[in-house]
């Protein structure tokens, strides 16, 4: 037998074995440095929260106004409406209500760039943190813009159509969001009125038109009845028709026979129509009411409110960030993870 062979097997195998006891008595005779460590980082957490931006968040939920809210504007709107329906009976069953054009508005105001970043521009709020530097006021102008978020309605999820706005403080935050929806809903009412004003023309235009074109056919079968008449007296004065010559009514004879109704009936008829001028049917009247309606042009109401509220923003009673709780946790957990990385390197070595 080989002597090496058998002291090799004879030599038992060591095992790599983590010594939980001594890891724990280890980490408890450094617990001055565990706990030391978490109560400093802990108490930076601290006073890191009070010296950082503080975010708090305002909410709206926001819907179509109702009719009062809208004012003046929906009785101008629904004016147009009766004339286009008037006119085109088809064009009525197209068009969206007048609540919900004028929320539509609302909403894409609510929603556009161009609305968050005027209303900052003329808000305190912005000026007051301008730093006089054009990159950093561009930076600080596009931050404010991305702290309104709209949040549109899904009929699956979001049943209402929400805004939220982010500020330093609570009483900023609902002030804010208060005055951004009542800019968005000034610049949607401008939009609307200018809609009115513009359809408004389209119309004044469009009926005169039709009035115009009324007087000028009737004016063309007046002058056609005049001259039929006049001929027929000057044929009926060289034959010497004075008396009627046919028992077919007036109404009943063709142009070319209305000679044989006698010089004095027809005289009698040529004076009736010049006298009575050109003859109308009932649209004519009406248009020209209309068109006098029309010309006196719209009664604009510029406060009217395109939204009613279903969450009115109040002041949050939450912050968003910092969360100082949870800072304080994190940072005391990430300090006790460095005070048991130094009492493991300052324990005693065998």
């Amino acid at each position: 037998m080989n002597p090496e062979t058998t002291s090799d097997k004879n030599i038992p195998a060591v095992d790599n074995e983590l010594d939980i006891r001594g890891l724990c008595r280890t980490l408890w005779r450094g617990k001055q440095w565990i706990i030391g460590m978490a109560a400093l980082f802990a108490v930076i957490a601290l006073v890191v929260s009070y010296l950082v931006k503080q975010e708090w968040s305002a909410a709206a939920i926001t819907d179509r106004p109702t009719v009062n809210a809208l004012g003046g504007y929906y009785s101008q709107q629904q004016f147009l409406r009766n004339l286009d329906v008037r006119t085109l009976p088809a064009v009525s069953t197209e068009q969206p209500g007048i609540a919900d054009e004028a929320y539509n508005e609302f909403i894409m105001q609510l929603a556009a760039y161009d609305t968050r970043r005027d209303f900052w521009l003329q808000s305190d709020y912005y000026k007051q943190r301008q730093e006089g530097d054009a990159r950093a006021d561009a930076a600080l102008l596009d931050e404010l813009i991305n702290n309104v978020q709209f949040t549109p309605r899904d009929d699956k999820k979001v049943p209402n159509d929400g805004v939220k706005l982010t500020a330093e403080t609570a009483a900023d935050a609902n002030h804010l969001l208060r005055q951004y929806v009542a800019f968005a809903s000034h610049r949607a009412a401008q939009h609307l009125n200018e809609e009115i004003q513009g359809a408004w023309a389209a119309r004044t235009t469009s009926m005169k038109a039709q009035v115009k074109r009324q007087e000028a056919v009737a004016d063309a079968v007046y002058k056609r009845e005049l001259n039929t008449i006049e001929q027929a007296l000057k044929i009926a004065d060289t034959q010497g028709i004075s008396r009627t010559q046919t028992d077919t009514p007036a109404e009943q004879l063709p142009d070319s026979d209305l000679f044989l109704l006698g010089k004095p009936m027809l005289q009698a008829r040529l004076e009736g129509l010049q006298a009575s001028g050109p003859t109308y049917d009932l649209d004519y009247d009406q248009n020209r009411a209309m068109l006098s309606t029309l010309n006196v042009g719209p009664t604009l109401d510029e406060k009217f409110q395109t939204y009613r509220y279903l969450r009115t923003p109040e002041e949050p009673v939450k912050r968003d960030s910092p969360r100082r709780v949870f800072w304080l946790i994190m940072w005391g957990a990430m300090g006790a993870l460095v005070g048991a990385g130094i009492a493991l390197v300052r324990r005693p070595r065998n």
